[in-house]
């Protein structure tokens, strides 16, 4: 748990650089589905990342004073009854040992001991508005000192946003993050490979979407990181489609965007194959720019590069092919420049080519650098350790003046990139996504 605590530490540190103060971070909320069942538990990502601790009804507050730093748990207590029903806690005791925390408290204890632990810090550290409940009793607990300014006793007089700070400690990942990132491409990957073998005409969606999680949990994944996208023809142009029952039929392509979640990080990973095993000459005419167009993208992908360099690229390789193929009317658009500088290739590619990939599959940390002497912020550099998703696609719907043999093709390619000193390395590479490697897949 060395880990959980040198992060507490790196957060106490910078919060000493503000002049010190208190710091709150809850866990999530369980969340009823309906009646008596609940939603599967899935704890707050900001709270595991500095306390590894899973239990629901749990708070994080650090103390940074001028008699030291300290961090507490508050937990629930140990309830045997309870826990015939919904399983072992740890409780304040074994949890405080467990988890290299300082003290630990009943959760019950909140209102008794934030309080006394507000007086007198100088600032409150606290993400106000992400939860209603706490925000609430952090009102109450700030009225309660207030109340005793008569006798000396002062709230903390400024407040930061927690997360703000935590975004920034989380945008790198360490080695024990990329190893267990790594794992979970390794497992999503294979169940894109599953599906590929499994695909024929005749099958549903639901079908691919079930060896999907099939391949999830029997690789010890917790969970799918999101929804998983299942579209069979032209339900792959849309972006948010969920696995539903269309049929897949001979000569339509399957675009599938599914990852896992494991030990509470992500994997993010899209291919898009046909579902009889073999492309048709259209289709493997627009695949093709795609991948061109994230290969362009990866390139970007390195120390120095800013964090749009590769959607820049990737929108340049998309823009060329849709003016090769007459997506685009070279008569009507102009020239490549002309059609980038206008967007007229978001008729077809509408999406920024990545996000920030990590604890959460659109993972925390800010897009952009700090402001430069009054200048609009400029995007990101990329640095080692940071991983991003690299997903260029093209969506054909049907409409006036576009070649009817595109109508309803979706393609979308996506892999998960760790920035590292030279070139990006990708975390998917075992899914295959050449035209080659998937009908060769396919064909057994």
């Amino acid at each position: 748990m060395k880990t959980y605590a040198d992060r507490r530490t790196s957060l106490l540190q910078q919060m000493q650089a503000k002049g010190g103060g208190i710091a709150i971070i809850p866990t999530a909320p369980e969340v009823m589905r309906n009646r008596d069942a609940d939603y599967p538990y899935r704890h707050d990502s900001y709270f595991y990342y500095l306390s590894g601790f899973t239990e629901p009804e749990a708070v994080i507050v650090l103390v940074c004073g001028e008699n030291g730093n300290q961090s507490i748990l508050f937990c629930r207590e140990k309830n045997m009854e309870r826990e015939i029903w919904d399983g072992f806690r740890y409780g304040p005791d074994t949890a405080r040992a467990h988890f290299g925390f300082d003290a630990a408290y009943p959760i019950a204890a909140l209102d008794t001991e934030l309080p006394k632990l507000m007086e007198n810090a100088p600032a409150l550290f606290y993400a106000l508005g992400s939860n209603d409940k706490l925000d609430a009793q952090v009102q109450r607990w700030l009225q309660s000192v207030r109340a005793q300014a008569r006798a000396g006793v002062v709230p903390p007089a400024s407040a930061y946003d927690v997360q703000v700070l935590l975004d920034e400690m989380r945008l790198k990942k360490d080695a024990t993050e990329i190893d267990i990132m790594q794992r979970s491409a390794d497992i999503a990957a294979s169940a894109h490979r599953r599906a590929m073998r499994t695909a024929k005409p005749g099958l549903r969606e639901y079908h691919l979407e079930a060896e999907i999680l099939h391949e999830f949990r029997t690789n010890g994944s917790q969970y799918p990181a999101y929804g998983s996208i299942v579209a069979t023809g032209a339900n792959a142009c849309v972006l948010h489609y969920r696995a539903s029952d269309a049929e897949l039929k001979d000569g339509d392509l399957v675009l599938i965007d599914a990852g896992c979640e494991l030990d509470s990080y992500a994997s993010d990973i899209t291919r898009t194959f046909p579902a009889n095993g073999k492309f048709s000459g259209p289709q493997k005419e627009l695949y093709e720019i795609v991948l061109a167009s994230q290969i362009a993208a990866i390139k970007e992908t390195r120390p120095g590069k800013r964090f749009m360099d590769g959607h820049d690229a990737a929108v340049s390789v998309l823009t060329q092919g849709m003016l090769d193929t007459g997506l685009l009317d070279k008569n009507k658009v102009g020239s490549l420049d002309d059609a980038i500088e206008t967007r007229a290739y978001s008729q077809f590619y509408m999406h920024r080519t990545g996000h920030w990939l990590g604890m959460d599959v659109h993972d925390v940390g800010d897009y952009r650098d700090a402001y430069l002497n009054g200048t609009e912020r400029p995007w990101r550099t990329l640095q080692p350790g940071m991983i991003l998703t690299v997903e260029p696609g093209i969506y054909v719907r049907p409409a006036e003046g576009v070649p009817e043999q595109y109508w309803n093709i979706g393609i979308r390619i996506e892999d998960d990139a760790l920035v590292t000193e030279g070139d990006a390395h990708i975390l998917s590479e075992a899914a295959p996504k050449t035209v080659a490697d998937i009908e060769a897949l396919m064909k057994h």
